[in-house]
């Protein structure tokens, strides 16, 4: 019997507007890299498609790495065929620059609201739409209504699954998490060190 094949995607993206600057944000992919590391101790197959860290690779695991929200986009779509389980972990840039500039943008060519941003593809929201796709499990951070925006996440992306934390958990080695699932399912995991947090995770969306 084949092994259950599992895509994570862990860490932040990097979206340049010149040739020395970008916009970003505090992830540092510890969950992502908790969860690859979980699955495969399951047994299962995995493949771990990561943004900039600064993490060691985890063993036993393929890792593909990408910068840019797009970069995500076309790994992930390279990749989910045949796949059972997506957890998207990243933190997307939900914006990019509409340019990039070639140099360093300086003040007096309007900084960097000169290049102006567009968004970035709903990679969640477009696997979500495909037919036969694997089981989808997605992340909210949210500062406020965590319960509420969450809900709302997994109906609007059409997820199985969705973690919800807030913002203290960027960063730290530590995580409390409101898991919540399309049928109904309603789970609350306490603080605990990420990599525990992370098999619990694994035990309910892969059982």
């Amino acid at each position: 019997m084949a092994a259950h094949r599992v895509l994570v995607t862990a860490g932040p993206t990097r979206e340049w507007y010149d040739s020395v600057r970008f916009l970003t944000n505090a992830s540092t992919g510890k969950m992502g890299y908790a969860m690859a590391r979980a699955a495969r101790d399951r047994g299962f197959e995995v493949t771990l498609v990561s943004g900039p860290v600064q993490l060691r690779p985890v063993e036993g695991v393929k890792t593909v790495p990408i910068e840019s929200a797009r970069d995500l986009r076309k790994a992930v779509l390279a990749l989910v065929d045949g796949v059972d389980t997506v957890i998207m972990a990243a933190a997307v840039s939900d914006y990019r620059p509409a340019r990039r500039v070639s140099g360093k943008l300086s003040k007096r060519r309007g900084g960097p609201g000169a290049v102006g941003l567009v968004p970035n593809p709903d990679i969640l929201k477009e696997l979500g739409k495909r037919r036969g796709r694997p089981t989808l499990v997605g992340f909210a951070l949210e500062a406020a209504d965590l319960e509420r925006r969450a809900k709302a996440k997994l109906r609007d992306k059409r997820l199985d699954w969705i973690v919800a934390n807030g913002p203290d958990a960027l960063g730290s080695g530590r995580s409390s998490v409101l898991v919540l699932g399309s049928d109904g399912q309603r789970v609350e995991i306490p603080e605990a060190s990420k990599a525990t947090v992370a098999r619990r995770l694994i035990h309910i969306v892969c059982p």
